[in-house]
């Protein structure tokens, strides 16, 4: 098979779709691997280490995706990118296609591309292994980037996090106790600051109030997510809901209540968001203020940790392209039922992927 790695076109995406030990091992297994050049350049992976793998160079973008029968990327492909993909390959990436654009999402149906999301692979227990350290991360950073956005040079509200003796810290609410919601609680409350974790279901709110002695938690209904929002110092937006475009939990009114220059951190930005004043932002301008709030909304927050991120996930996603490339994409579709969750466009036709209706478009707009 043709496994190919293209250079991330997207805005600050230094992520790179493998690594060059996982490029080993496939070439021993066989497969021929193609690395457009530079590809990993943001991660600190050199074209030589690539080739010392065994991977092959290509110098274009329209060549790598040319060549593709398997194409591994990190981001959803750009306009660009879609016209360059052959008819009836397979792109493995984070897609979440939930949140596209519709002429985005025919192009994939009419060329027959098989679009495989990872943050949709699914084990039988409900657990989505190569999401994980993507949340984690996510998770993890969500309190640096808040404390960042508290500082009065940023338009915060001069406010630390853990407080100091004498002083309260930060009030913290977190919307969603996953593995996002989880991360960001326990980093929060390390840094001092005081945790609310806001979910649906009970057994999540048993188990966060189990691991982490000391943090508030509520159920996730309209009327908490007003009560938290009017005292909180820093909200943060960490809900998922698989193949689908997040439900909008804050409204504008709500936002409208909050604290003068609080912050919003809303992670779950790549898949819609959960505020309805959020929209996708950049890393060059990460925040923009609305009904006095500042909104950190950046979809692609592990990007610039690009090196530990493509490690981690690379971790997690072998063993899938290991599948999809010894027994081939339809075999592998056919005989893993996790691989085959993931599957969101395949042989012209959509599957688990479901697009929420009467809710605002929030694909960047990139070509």
């Amino acid at each position: 098979m043709n496994i190919c790695i293209p250079k991330e076109r997207r805005p600050f995406e230094f992520r790179v779709g493998l690594s060059p030990a996982g490029v080993e091992i496939l070439t021993k297994m066989g497969h021929q691997v193609w690395v457009e050049h530079e590809a990993g350049k943001g991660t600190g992976f050199s074209d030589q280490e690539y080739e010392r793998a065994g991977a092959r160079l290509v110098y274009s973008g329209e060549e790598i995706y040319g060549r593709a029968d398997l194409l591994l990327k990190v981001a959803r492909p750009l306009k660009e990118e879609l016209e360059w993909m052959r008819p009836g390959m397979a792109m493995a990436g984070l897609l979440h296609l939930a949140s596209a654009r519709q002429d985005k999402i025919n192009v994939l149906l009419n060329k027959g591309i098989t679009a495989i999301a990872y943050e949709q692979i699914e084990l039988p227990d409900g657990s989505k292994p190569v999401l994980r350290p993507f949340s984690q991360i996510c998770g993890s950073t969500a309190p640096m980037i808040a404390a960042h956005c508290l500082q009065n040079d940023r338009g915060g509200r001069g406010i630390v996090l853990g407080g100091v003796p004498g002083v309260p810290p930060a009030e913290v609410a977190i919307l969603g106790g996953g593995v996002v919601g989880t991360y960001a609680a326990q980093t929060f409350m390390r840094l001092g600051a005081h945790v609310t974790v806001l979910d649906r279901d009970l057994n999540v709110l048993q188990r966060l109030h189990d691991r982490l002695p000391g943090i508030s938690t509520m159920l996730s209904i309209p009327r908490n997510i007003e009560r938290v929002a009017s005292f909180v110092d820093v909200l943060v937006g960490a809900v998922l809901v698989v193949g689908e475009r997040t439900p909008i939990l804050v409204s504008r009114e709500v936002v409208r209540s909050m604290k003068p220059r609080s912050v919003i951190v809303d992670i779950d930005i790549d898949e819609g968001g959960s505020v309805e004043t959020a929209r996708p932002t950049t890393h060059d301008q990460p925040t923009y203020v609305e009904e006095g709030v500042i909104h950190y909304c950046v979809p692609n927050i592990p990007s610039v940790v690009a090196r530990t991120c493509t490690h981690a996930f690379v971790n997690a996603a072998m063993p899938f392209i290991m599948e999809l490339a010894s027994k081939g994409i339809e075999r592998a579709i056919a005989e893993n039922s996790a691989i085959e969750l993931a599957v969101n466009t395949h042989q012209g036709k959509l599957s688990h992927l479901r697009r929420l209706t009467g809710q605002k478009d929030v694909d960047d707009g990139l070509d």
